[in-house]
């Protein structure tokens, strides 16, 4: 049944008398229509459902490519805290002969890796100990040396690699790259960022879509919520019935047009009511993609989940770092998502600042995310979904060569280093087998093929089919783009 003429004036006598409310918002707000109500289109057929105009033009989006597109998802492991590229991808003998030596330029004392680096794979690629399941795959992998950022300061860095912006909230890496691409699955979010109990370093602007339209902002899943049940919230309505929501949809739908015929067009609003519909086509299928139980208890204990999904008994992580248990639930869900189309998956594991301690903390979070790292790519390879999905790994900047305040023995840590850090990328048209770059003979700084964080994004960008400089949005007189005024692509790593 939908709402005739008749129905309209007799419940909303002031559509007829020409007081229309004087926003859509302020006419949400005063009739009340809430996330059940506008998401019960996804149980309904395209046609009939409150996206039926505008919307699924919206949700499909996506821009013209610029070149053939070699990675149609990314999955971006973000190791929050900037874990030590000393001690994990980067080696450095001269700085483990001059160990408990002053540094060269007077930067106190030098702290050599106590982790040992062999050479692993047919390339030869020389691995930290700490990783002992990575350092099998590094024949599909690339490793960049000579990364380098602006200001090595944790909440700054982790907005920068997450949005390319310093100072300005800007739209986050997964908000252009969905933006770009557009949407495969009409049921499920299109990137979707997946931690912890605690927010980040920077909150949600490291997901958020900024002045992008809403749909392209990233959906934020607390995986430590519980059961399936509840990491996401609110999804279900469990006060009207189905007839009765079709009822009031249909009423929205016209009344919605009624509103945009007679005032300006709030893309905001859209954005708003886009989302609610989102919300309740998750509920039919984000259920099934965020329950890792219905993986095989072979596959779980790959990830290293214990069975039925459940942690298993490992030491916890440092300041909130993730047990490997929970870095692999994670993992496996970002495996599910874009099994299902999910275009940008992100993945906050922390605890990797390491003042103190480091040999303790380094061996911890590394066992961490080894195997459901490792998992992770041969998941998908042997799912055939490694070359379509670009999978990248890394913090927000690295650690000094130095003893921080010149700490002795097991209590030796690392300082920040915004100057030289290692970032690993593998799949979506990713060389194998391949070191990009090099910091100095000590660690300090990069200074072979330095790579800034405009230029990971810029070829993060180019992997997917798109020239960062011509992927831009009109905003307040400008036009926009991820890597701001700068950046290059890094075409070395590209196969």
């Amino acid at each position: 049944m939908k709402p005739t003429p008749e129905f309209i004036a007799q419940h909303f006598p002031q559509l007829k008398s020409g007081n229309i409310l004087s926003t859509r918002r302020h006419f949400l707000q005063r009739t009340g229509m809430g996330l059940g109500l506008v998401g019960l289109a996804g149980l309904l057929k395209p046609a009939e459902s409150l996206a039926a105009g505008a919307l699924p033009a919206l949700a499909k989006g996506g821009q013209p490519l610029h070149f053939a597109s070699r990675a149609k998802h990314v999955i971006h492991i973000f190791l929050e805290g900037a874990p030590s590229h000393l001690d994990t991808w980067d080696p450095k003998p001269e700085l483990t002969r001059l160990d408990g030596q002053s540094l060269p330029g007077g930067e106190g004392l030098a702290f050599g890796s106590p982790f040992k680096f062999t050479r692993q794979g047919q390339c030869g690629m020389e691995v930290s100990e700490v990783f002992p399941h990575l350092g099998k795959m590094v024949d599909g992998m690339s490793v960049i040396r000579s990364m380098w950022t602006d200001i090595p300061a944790h909440e700054t860095a982790t907005v920068f690699i997450n949005t390319g912006s310093l100072r300005l909230p800007r739209p986050s890496m997964g908000s252009w790259a969905l933006y770009g691409l557009g949407t495969l699955n009409e049921n499920l979010p299109g990137f979707i960022s997946l931690r912890g109990g605690n927010l980040p370093q920077g909150g949600v602007t490291n997901w958020q879509s900024m002045f992008l339209p809403g749909r392209f902002q990233g959906t934020s899943v607390n995986t430590t919520a519980g059961d399936v049940s509840k990491i996401i919230e609110n999804l279900r309505n469990p006060y009207v019935t189905l007839p009765e929501q079709r009822k009031q949809l249909d009423l929205v739908k016209q009344l919605d047009q009624i509103h945009n015929r007679s005032l300006e067009n709030d893309r905001q609003l859209e954005a708003e009511i886009a989302s609610f519909e989102m919300a309740f086509k998750m509920q039919t299928e984000a259920t099934d993609a965020f329950d890792i139980n219905k993986e095989t208890p072979a596959t779980r204990e790959a990830y290293g989940i214990a069975a039925g999904g459940a942690p298993g008994r490992v030491r916890p992580g440092k300041k909130g770092g993730s047990s490997p248990a929970e870095a692999g639930k994670r993992l496996l869900m970002a495996r599910r998502l874009v099994e299902r189309g999910v275009r940008v998956v992100q993945v906050f594991i922390g605890g990797w600042d390491m003042h103190g301690n480091l040999k303790e903390n380094m061996e911890n979070r590394a066992a961490a995310i080894d195997q459901p790292i490792a998992a992770l790519l041969a998941d998908l390879k042997q799912r055939g979904l490694l070359d379509s999905t670009l999978v990248m790994w890394g913090g927000e900047f690295g650690r000094t060569p130095g003893r921080d305040r010149n700490g002795q023995g097991e209590s030796a840590g690392r300082d920040h280093n915004a100057r030289g850090f290692c970032a690993c990328l593998a799949g979506g048209g990713v060389k194998g087998g391949y070191v990009h770059g090099a910091t100095d003979e000590i660690g300090r700084a990069a200074v072979v093929d330095k790579v800034h964080v405009h230029d990971l994004h810029a070829t993060v960008l180019r992997l997917l089919g798109f020239d960062h400089e011509k992927l831009t949005y009109r905003y307040n007189g400008r036009d926009f783009r991820l890597t701001d005024v700068a950046g290059k692509t890094v075409n070395q790593i590209i196969a």
